[in-house]
């Protein structure tokens, strides 16, 4: 097969890309059940934060011009944070703490090791200089800055941050409703005995982590019988209860494969076989104005097309900004012997050895070998029409670059 009858991964992510409806239904949440759920609307800084100048450590306020020439400063006062400002004493110091507002007239603070505790006042060690230990008003957010921008995924940092402006509720997208199908007469649950020829179904649960890792509602998951009309009355039930239909199997060319072939006599077939290694029979389509995203039936091919092409996608239906980063170049601890057509997605991990930092490929890259992607960490890649020798840079994505 010609390069040029399989669609390039960049040009697969764009075409999904592209083709994403946005999320609009939003609700509001408590900012204690916020965590990974992606924001509606802007965030601006009601008033700074901190709210007054406070001390960065534990220690003593002082006026820097009153310690030229003189000897221990008498202690006139003492703070803790939450109470009251207080004024300082010209030529006295102010015990304080990390926190604690800093009294008027101090222009520093210095750090209770700096000192030498003399009766009821102080000796300074060392240099003093204006503003040294002092966090500002308004440092970390000023007054209507804008505090975070809706598309963001709330992470434990802006739940923090969101904390900090006093949002106790936010307005969050949502979640995207997923339905999973999995195709195959020989698929089994498990926990069910195994007849002749049949296996259990991975794929399922494969997916639903992956789903849940990004946030999604998963509001339908069958087994789809080996049927074009069982194949196509599950479709447009799916169809009517969800943003987005994942299926594993049924794309290829088989006499049993019914998705591709659904999408082409009862919806709409946009993609169809990409460059990629796993993941070449990968499908997308629509069933009525619902997007199907046809994956293929292998273990490890579910997970790296998921993984490369259908977190954009995902990401782009949840609204979200920014995206997969750009990885990390990492020395090749691996070789290949011949160049393919399709882009190689190998599962592989970080490996520090007498060489420094190398990528380390699990032997076995058969796309039905699910075990060597609980072993790996991430992916390496092999350009199209690319071999690789020993020492030679690679890019690698980690798992959880990937998911983010």
């Amino acid at each position: 097969m010609a390069s040029s009858d399989l669609t390039p991964v960049e040009e697969a992510i764009d075409h999904l890309v592209a083709r994403a409806r946005p999320i609009t239904r939003s609700q509001t949440v408590a900012l204690t059940n916020s965590l990974d759920r992606v924001l509606a609307r802007d965030y601006t800084v009601p008033a700074d934060v901190p709210p007054a100048d406070n001390s960065a450590v534990d220690g003593y306020a002082v006026r820097a011009g009153d310690l030229a020439g003189v000897g221990p400063l008498p202690v006139s006062g003492r703070t803790a944070a939450g109470e009251a400002r207080l004024t300082l004493e010209p030529g006295t110091a102010v015990r304080l703490f990390t926190g604690s507002e800093i009294p008027s007239g101090a222009d520093a603070v210095i750090m209770q090791e700096r000192v030498s505790v003399c009766g009821d006042g102080i000796t300074v060690n060392g240099p003093v200089s204006e503003g040294q230990n002092i966090r500002r008003r308004g440092q970390d957010l000023a007054q209507g800055d804008l505090a975070l921008a809706a598309g963001t995924r709330i992470r434990p940092q802006e739940m923090g941050l969101l904390g900090s402006i006093g949002a106790a509720d936010v307005a969050v997208y949502a979640k995207l409703k997923v339905a999973i199908l999995t195709t195959g007469d020989e698929l089994v649950d498990p926990g069910q005995p195994l007849g002749p020829g049949q296996i259990y179904n991975s794929n399922r649960y494969t997916l639903l982590g992956l789903l849940a890792k990004a946030g999604c509602e998963v509001v339908l998951c069958e087994s789809l019988k080996d049927t074009r009309e069982a194949t196509r009355s599950t479709l447009e039930r799916a169809a009517t209860d969800a943003d987005l239909i994942i299926t594993s199997g049924g794309v290829s060319v088989g006499e049993e494969d019914h998705v591709r072939a659904v999408l082409e006599e009862s919806g709409d077939l946009s993609l169809w076989r990409l460059a990629s290694k796993p993941g070449k029979p990968m499908a997308f389509g629509t069933i009525g104005d619902t997007p199907v995203l046809g994956l293929p039936g292998n273990p490890v091919a579910v997970l790296v097309s998921f993984m490369v092409m259908g977190m954009p996608f995902v990401r782009a239906c949840q609204g979200r900004t920014g995206g997969t980063g750009g990885g990390e170049w990492v020395p090749a601890g691996f070789s290949t012997e011949k160049p393919s057509i399709r882009r190689q997605y190998v599962r592989a991990r970080k490996n520090v050895g007498d060489d420094g930092l190398t990528i380390t490929a699990y032997p076995n890259q058969s796309s039905g070998v699910l075990s060597s992607a609980c072993w790996a960490e991430g992916l390496a890649v092999v350009p199209e029409n690319k071999t690789i020798n020993l020492g030679d840079p690679v890019i690698y994505y980690s798992f959880a670059e990937l998911l983010e």
